[in-house]
């Protein structure tokens, strides 16, 4: 086989969605490695992590290579890159706009990447960037929370929620968590320090007002969270547009987690200064895709679920 420029093979395994109808329509297929373009490096990608829904976002744009999240080691960079070396450990979230991470390599722009975590391996490194940049973005960017604050969290076990709830008590906040009975003792270990049950919508009439709910689910909870918060506070979801009534006056923010570069070196330093932590599903080999993306749509699951792409394609 001719070999890259750069001494990469010129072709490589990728997960491929030819057409809409969920992780039935991947297939695994060789197809051209990329080239860096101006601005962008190429990543050898080790691990990357799979978001639920995401097999329905390049519905416009297939075939595509799904995975947003990866952490891996830089393989080559355009000549205008001056930020990175060849075999710097890295990860990022790419853009959702053009083809991910599951494949052997990817093509992102240098500006994306970071330093990835010195105390996780590339696994659990590829399950952090979208989950925790969207709890970042929604507590701090959005919701504006603040030392000394109550944050109520819905999902609080879950993908988001986990490192919301780190986040926040990591902040100085009081933290109030919702969940499922089976997340109640995942969500106190997370750092929350009251927590209700999702179902149990009534128990939340009891408590004080909170200055900030940041909604990772959703549904019944979300369209009553105005209740709970006191006047001027604020409702940040990344479920669904918030409504409230009339007379309500609470601040509502409904947005889409953007890629951040600097947020992901504030994370790595959390995660290094032990003050953050990913919680892992299960990992699959990018061979057994459809699997892994089974599993990130079945109930029960807890964390991200990851596609181990070294080691993890034919030979």
């Amino acid at each position: 086989m001719t070999e890259h420029p750069h001494g990469i093979e010129p072709t490589m395994w990728a997960i491929r969605l030819h057409a809409a109808g969920g992780p039935d329509e991947l297939v695994l297929e060789r197809i051209e490695t990329p080239r860096p373009a101006v601005g962008e490096a190429l990543v050898r990608v080790h691990a990357a992590a799979i978001t639920p829904d995401e097999l329905d976002w390049p519905t416009d744009r297939l075939p595509a290579t799904p995975s947003y999240e990866l952490s891996g080691v830089v393989a080559a960079f355009a000549p205008d890159v001056d930020t990175l070396a060849v075999g710097d450990d890295v990860w990022a979230l790419s853009d959702f706009g053009r083809d991910g991470a599951a494949a052997e390599y990817i093509a992102i722009q240098a500006s994306l990447l970071a330093p990835k975590p010195r105390t996780l391996g590339h696994e659990e490194s590829a399950a952090v960037p979208l989950s925790a940049l969207s709890a970042w973005q929604g507590l701090f960017d959005h919701g504006g929370l603040v030392e000394g604050e109550r944050v109520m969290i819905s999902g609080a076990a879950g993908g988001v929620g986990h490192f919301a709830t780190q986040l926040a008590r990591g902040r100085g906040a009081y933290v109030i968590g919702t969940t499922s009975p089976s997340g109640a003792d995942l969500a106190r270990g997370f750092g929350a320090h009251e927590v209700i049950g999702a179902s149990d919508v009534d128990a939340a009439d009891s408590l004080d007002p909170v200055d900030l709910v940041f909604d990772t689910v959703g549904g019944a909870l979300l369209q009553r969270s105005p209740a709970f918060i006191r006047s001027g506070g604020r409702l940040v979801s990344i479920a669904e547009e918030p409504t409230v009534g009339p007379d309500d006056t609470v601040e509502t923010s409904y947005f889409v987690v953007e890629p951040n570069r600097e947020q992901l070196i504030e994370l790595a330093r959390l995660i290094d200064a032990g003050e953050l932590r990913p919680a892992i599903d299960s990992v699959f080999p990018l061979t057994e895709a459809r699997a892994a993306f089974e599993r990130s749509l079945a109930s029960g699951k807890r964390g991200k679920v990851i596609l181990r792409v070294v080691d993890g394609v034919p030979r």
